[in-house]
């Protein structure tokens, strides 16, 4: 057994910037929380961390906060400086006082928590369609040199049709609007979704799937252990940026054809003339947005084979 009342500990040594002092067979240290004693040495961890973590989130806190107030201060500006004109008194209510008042009453009403759910559900469904064909297709273009040359010029040509164009094929081919706007919106996610996964694909070491056949691995062992593992991270970025672009498609999208979702509430709110329910819905769709996209940072965050430093 360890005698603590015989150990000299050298706080230079162990601890640089420590001062040690003895006590009754035990070592206590000045700055920080120590022990020594019973056989056992224990340490506590230094306030400096601790301190640095909150410095770091009050930092962060800072350039969130602040950010928000200078884009408050910005449209508030802005419909003031506008209704400084007799005539433009009307878009008072644009203003982002009423935006705020108005939140309470559409959510009691039920519009903000029926839009949340029809146009959550048509976007998981697009999202869904989406990550289903645009995975493997990019793992097609990215493993298969030939089927990348063949399909790079078409797939580019459609990638750059703007997803509205395809609503009135979509209302044609489909039964109805739901989905019709679910097509919409797949189609215009797969494409980041698919060249994403591919270039991740193309950055995976070569030598691995070598190494992998020598060990006799089957097809679906190299798609689980070797190329999901190397571009989950990839994937995920495409994912993120398909959220984006299918989050900006399906309000224009709700615009027509139904009566739910985000779109459709801001169509109603302006035909009723209700301007600070208008607002309060936009704001609405600005914040879910940033919602989704900080969750798809932390999954990124959390699959990234970058170490910060």
């Amino acid at each position: 057994m360890l005698n603590a009342k015989k150990i000299i500990l050298s706080g230079d040594a162990m601890f640089p910037g420590y001062a040690w002092r003895s006590g009754e067979g035990n070592g206590t240290m000045s700055s920080n929380i120590a022990s020594v004693g019973g056989g056992v040495i224990s340490a506590g961890i230094s306030g400096n961390c601790f301190s640095q973590v909150l410095k770091s989130s009050a930092y962060k806190s800072v350039h969130f906060f602040g950010g928000l107030a200078v884009l408050f201060a910005l449209w508030w500006l802005g419909i003031y400086i506008v209704t400084l004109n007799p005539s433009m008194s009307q878009f008072a209510n644009f203003g982002p006082v009423a935006a705020f008042q108005a939140l309470p009453h559409e959510w009691k009403t039920g519009k903000i928590p029926g839009a949340l759910a029809s146009s959550g559900y048509r976007l998981g469904a697009g999202l869904f369609l989406a990550i289903a064909i645009g995975i493997p297709l990019g793992i097609l273009m990215g493993r298969i040199r030939w089927f990348q040359q063949l399909t790079n010029v078409p797939f580019q040509i459609l990638r750059m049709i703007s997803p509205l164009s395809w609503e009135p094929i979509a209302v044609v081919v489909f039964a109805g609007w739901q989905q019709a706007i679910i097509f919409l919106i797949a189609i215009a996610s797969v494409w980041p979704i698919a060249f994403a996964t591919a270039a991740g694909l193309a950055k995976v070491d070569p030598n691995w799937f070598k190494v992998a056949r020598n060990l006799g691995a089957k097809p679906w062992q190299m798609i689980t252990k070797i190329i999901m593992p190397a571009i989950t991270f990839d994937i995920l970025t495409g994912i993120r940026l398909a959220l984006g672009v299918a989050w900006i498609v399906i309000i224009p999208a709700e615009f027509l054809g139904v009566t739910s979702g985000f779109g459709y509430a801001i169509e109603d709110a302006r035909e009723g003339l209700e301007y600070s329910s208008l607002m309060a819905l936009v704001l609405v769709i600005g914040v879910v947005g940033f919602v989704l996209d900080t969750i798809c940072v932390l999954l990124i965050q959390r699959f990234s084979w970058h170490r910060q430093s």
